[in-house]
């Protein structure tokens, strides 16, 4: 079960967030959250990713298109750490043998 937080509820939570700020995350796609007839419906992960853009934006002094930058070279890292352990994952289930040979081979570089 999903919980789910309207624009108030967004705004009420971070403190240091105020609704023009939230409109302009979400203008620039820094967060998509769903659209419902009664508005934009966050998750808890959007509000992780909108206190790290406080903190980014605010703590770090950074403007949108710095932040920009920022966002999507986070987004890379959490992508490539994903497909690592999705590679991970795969490499466990091969036999032994070839685990061996695999993990030799990472040694070599």
């Amino acid at each position: 079960m999903t919980e789910q937080f309207s624009e108030d509820d967004v705004v009420a939570t971070i403190t240091r967030l105020t609704r023009s700020q939230l409109v302009s995350f979400i203008e620039c796609e820094f967060i998509r959250p769903e659209r419902a007839s009664s508005g934009y419906v966050f998750r808890r992960v959007d509000i992780a990713r909108l206190e790290l853009l406080c903190d980014l934006s605010l703590e770090m002094d950074l403007d949108e298109a710095a932040l920009g930058i920022v966002i999507s070279l986070l987004d890379q890292l959490h992508a490539a750490r994903q497909d690592l352990a999705t590679l991970a994952r795969a490499i466990d289930t091969l036999p032994e043998n070839l685990r061996t040979t695999i993990v030799a081979s990472m040694k070599k570089d």
